[in-house]
């Protein structure tokens, strides 16, 4: 009985030279970014022995990989293979019969051989920056004498392979199908891409791997709608937050005692909403399989959006043009309000008028720079007097144009971080690098969709959340997170 092979259960080596990005390309295919299950590393022959690496759903083993060693002498293995074919063209018995008998003299190509033998198909690894030489043609004609279903995959580390076309010719000739795929970049479809190529050569498991194909597209789904509900739970925990203190009348009334309390209010207020962006930030990478990253928290941590950085809100949030137009809508809604209160006597002249100030607040206030005011509450009548301070959120119309772009360009991060790499990450937004890496996504938005977010927004700034509108928004969140995917 195989130890690799099960019944009915499409099974595939991963193959290959030593340090061709084996082990990059199934962490990334897979979302595996934890060492103690594919170590990863510079230094070459990582893998020593061969790994199973199963594809589950819902508890169900669908497909297997299995992580092998990379040839180490395949020259001298090629030739002791011939020699065992005693002159005939090798087949898969000669390739079985060197895995049985030539264990001690090649210890790593027999074990890579072995699942091969018994059953596995192909997937041969190869770096096409690197030239082809004796030892790659070496490798080549012993995967093709096993006779096994094969894949060769392109292993992309850069954007222009010197030697991809050399390669490509003669992969083609002793390989059923040749893919590219840069483990260090690949994102979701990719990945769905090099699944499926594994339909066009392996005929014996069709309905098992389109299984796998379809339970991946329903799984990306379900995590594209909890990433959604983590944006809309921080934006409204965002757009509500107030900070709050009782003050005496002689601390109001002392400027350097007034001016300490509005200090405190200001930094508990950016502490509270950089603790909303990490927890978002951490479900965010959490839902997307990315286990070693942590948003750590404290002073040398995560410090989220700076909203006192100039920088943050000339590239994130809507234009002047966009604001303009986004606060007629909320003012619109507002006066519609009212002319309905009372039974339409107004003749609409409250919505026009809503409308108005509206589009002018936004324009007037929506370029400025973030102030965040301290406002005194109700006067407390009890022993001792004093006020309600309140602090939050920033006087602008673009604060929540700005806190929904500096997550989307955070999840773009997220999405681009294949699970090969093992360097760590920044998320913190004021660190984007790259080109458009930094760029306002919530710009392209069309008016419709902006209309929709700003009248919910506009009702989470007056801290009572419109909940008549959190599906329409959850619905444009899941529609915008699939945009962002590509």
């Amino acid at each position: 009985m195989s130890q690799w092979i099960a019944d009915d259960l499409p099974t595939f080596a991963v193959v290959g030279r030593v340090n061709m990005g084996k082990s990059s390309v199934l962490a990334t295919l897979l979302e595996i970014d934890d060492d103690k299950v594919v170590r990863i590393s510079p230094m070459p022959g990582e893998t020593t022995h061969c790994q199973i690496l199963p594809v589950e759903f819902d508890g169900e083993e669908h497909l297997r990989f299995i992580d092998t060693p990379g040839f180490a002498r395949p020259v001298e293995a090629l030739r002791a293979i011939e020699a065992l074919a005693g002159g005939n063209p090798p087949g898969l018995g000669d390739v079985g019969r060197f895995v049985a008998e030539k264990r001690e003299e090649f210890p790593d190509e027999c074990r890579l051989l072995e699942p091969i033998v018994e059953g596995a198909g192909v997937i041969y690894i190869v770096d096409p920056s690197k030239p082809l030489r004796d030892a790659s043609l070496a490798e080549i004609e012993i995967l093709r004498w096993t006779g096994r279903p094969r894949l060769a995959v392109l292993n992309c580390k850069e954007e222009l392979a010197k030697h991809e076309e050399e390669w490509r010719i003669r992969l083609g000739s002793a390989f059923n199908l040749v893919r590219t795929f840069n483990a260090h970049r690949a994102r979701y479809a990719e990945r769905r891409r090099l699944l499926v190529s594994l339909l066009e050569i392996e005929e014996r498991h069709v309905e098992r791997i389109e299984r796998v194909v379809e339970s991946l597209a329903g799984e990306w789904e379900q995590r594209r709608e909890e990433a959604a509900e983590a944006l809309l739970d921080f934006l409204e925990s965002s757009l509500t937050l107030r900070e709050e203190e009782t003050a005496s009348e002689r601390d109001l009334e002392t400027p350097r005692r007034r001016e300490r309390l509005r200090k405190e209010l200001e930094e508990r207020y950016h502490r509270r909403l950089a603790k909303f962006e990490r927890v978002c930030l951490q479900s965010l990478l959490r839902i997307h399989r990315h286990r070693r990253i942590e948003v750590e928290d404290g002073e040398a941590g995560f410090e989220g959006i700076d909203l006192l950085n100039e920088e943050s809100w000339r590239k994130w949030g809507l234009d002047r043009g966009q604001l303009t137009a986004a606060g007629a809508v909320a003012g619109a809604a507002a006066g519609g309000a009212v002319d309905i209160a009372a039974a339409g006597h107004f003749l609409g002249i409250p919505t026009m008028v809503g409308a108005g100030v509206g589009g002018a607040v936004a324009f007037f206030k929506g370029g400025s720079l973030p102030e965040i005011k301290m406002k005194r509450g109700i006067p407390i009548f009890a022993k001792g007097g004093g006020r309600t301070l309140v602090v939050g959120p920033p006087d602008s119309q673009n604060f929540p144009w700005l806190l929904l772009d500096s997550i989307l360009v955070r999840y773009r991060k997220i999405l681009d971080r294949a699970h090969a790499r093992r360097d760590p990450e920044q998320f913190a937004s004021e660190n984007e690098e790259g080109e458009g890496a930094g760029e306002s996504i919530t710009r392209s938005f069309p008016p419709e969709r902006r209309k929709v977010l700003q009248k919910w927004f506009s009702s989470c700034l007056r801290s009572k959340p419109a909940r008549v509108l959190e599906s329409d928004v959850y619905k444009e969140l899941v529609e915008i997170l699939k945009e962002i995917e590509g």
